[in-house]
């Protein structure tokens, strides 16, 4: 599958009991940092497990581009020998970060601070994108960004030749902006200094500090303050990335609502700031345990045991835990679909900004598989139609978006008739093995 190639329509069926063991590829977040951490460090910096999807491979060959060498040594392992903090090399040619904009707003954000000038592009998905919320801040250090109308890519930025330490309150949670500003701060003078008034995926704290920089975080009345003090030599390390519970959503949400299932996730990353998804399946009433419960690489881990869950109810999400789940709502909003009762999610504009407009992509294809919604600008819910309830046999638009065509391949394994995507080309930016993975427990997916 190709997110960047010709449609790749898909059906998922109905689907016998659910049984077996999915792993997962590696978490996303932690191998955009890990190739750029380790490009900024001096020396070899060894990685196991990388996420091998376009998106991570597109950062991949940008570090290379900006001089880093960066080797694959199969099997998921990767070597990246590090330029330094302040080492990188102006590119030859465009950056292009294909469907990420995790990728293109952090990397935008580490070269922000040195002398150079990157031209950046995507997808046609990414280049929709705002970017003006990252290139704001990174304004105040003294870049200077000039793009399409609206901040959109293509979109040349001019790095500070003379940055300066900035004090930046996020005004919006995102963990890609609070990162851009920290990575930003890594070439700038004295200290920087993020707020975010509501907590964030905080592996780029964890992993700066795992790389030596001095950085601290403090709890207070403005919120959680985070101190990096710039200019640190990066220390090269050995990292294990665990396995991305963004992608252990699908085969967890399968499980819980195609009658019979009982399915293994193994090593998956349970950070706080990652896992509100699976609080709120436990709170619907889903049978989904934590097992052998450890720490790796500084890092909570655990495998999920999910099976099927047939008395689910529709529960109100609380706002203040949107950024712990932001990317799971697709797949929350199919589950829903098969609870009783209404689910409401709130506090979730950040999904009108996603790799398409999420809340109007799930509904529309919700909508046309007998499922009904409501939706305003910052919140949507489900009507939940129990356990046996979802209609199906509609046709869903995937909007070159890979959570909106998982979700509905995940949605046709319990539904009463298939559902149909029009194209599932752009899993493979994420989920490059969502499709063996999904049928080795028993999915049945054609392509039309």
């Amino acid at each position: 599958m190709s997110g960047h190639g010709t449609p790749t329509p898909m059906i998922s069926h109905r689907a016998d009991p659910l049984a077996g063991v999915a792993k997962v590829p590696g978490d996303k977040s932690i191998s955009h940092r890990s190739l750029i951490l380790g490009a900024m460090a001096v020396g070899e910096t060894r990685i196991s497990g990388l996420l091998e999807g376009e998106d991570v491979l597109d950062t991949a060959k940008a570090m290379q581009a900006f001089g880093a060498e960066v080797i694959n040594h199969g099997g998921g392992k990767w070597s990246v020998f590090g330029v330094g903090v302040g080492g990188f090399a102006e590119p030859d040619n465009v950056i292009d970060c294909g469907n990420s904009g995790t990728g293109v707003r952090l990397i935008m954000g580490t070269m922000a601070t040195s002398p150079i000038s990157v031209t950046f592009t995507g997808d046609a998905s990414l280049n929709k994108r705002p970017m003006a919320r990252v290139t704001d801040p990174l304004a105040l250090f003294g870049a200077q960004a000039v793009g399409r109308s609206g901040g959109r890519l293509p979109m040349t930025i001019v790095g500070a030749a003379d940055p300066v330490p900035v004090r930046y309150v996020v005004p919006v949670p995102s963990a890609q902006v609070k990162s851009a500003v920290l990575l930003a701060g890594l070439n700038a003078p004295g200290q920087t200094v993020v707020i975010e008034k509501e907590a964030t995926r905080d592996h780029t704290e964890r992993m700066l500090e795992g790389f030596g920089a001095e950085i601290t975080t403090e709890e207070t009345e403005e919120g959680r303050v985070i101190t990096l003090t710039g200019r640190p030599e990066l220390k090269p390390q050995v990292i294990a990335v665990p396995r991305d519970p963004s992608s252990a959503a699908f085969p967890v949400c399968a499980a819980l609502i195609t009658p019979g299932s009982d399915v293994l996730v193994p090593g998956i990353g349970l950070n706080p700031t990652r896992a509100g998804l699976f609080t709120t399946l436990r709170e619907m009433g889903a049978d989904l345990t934590y097992e052998n419960e450890r720490v790796e690489g500084g890092e909570p881990v655990a495998d999920l045991r999910a099976r099927y869950s047939p008395s689910m109810q529709g529960i109100e999400v609380p706002p203040e835990r949107a950024a712990s789940m932001i990317d799971e709502y697709p797949v929350l909003s199919v589950v829903a679909s098969f609870a009783r009762g209404e689910t409401m999610m709130a506090g979730v504009k950040e999904l009108r900004v996603k790799e398409s407009d999420r809340i109007d992509a799930m509904a529309r294809g919700l909508r046309a598989n007998g499922v009904a919604v409501r939706e305003g600008d910052d919140w949507w819910a489900v009507m939940g139609l129990g356990p046996e309830g979802v209609p199906g046999g509609g046709t869903c638009e995937s909007f070159l978006d890979h959570r909106i065509a998982m979700s509905f391949m995940v949605m046709g394994m319990a539904a009463q008739n298939p559902v149909s995507v029009d194209d599932g080309g752009p899993i493979a930016t994420s989920f490059p093995i969502f499709e063996p993975l999904m049928t080795a427990l028993g999915a049945k997916f054609t392509h039309a």
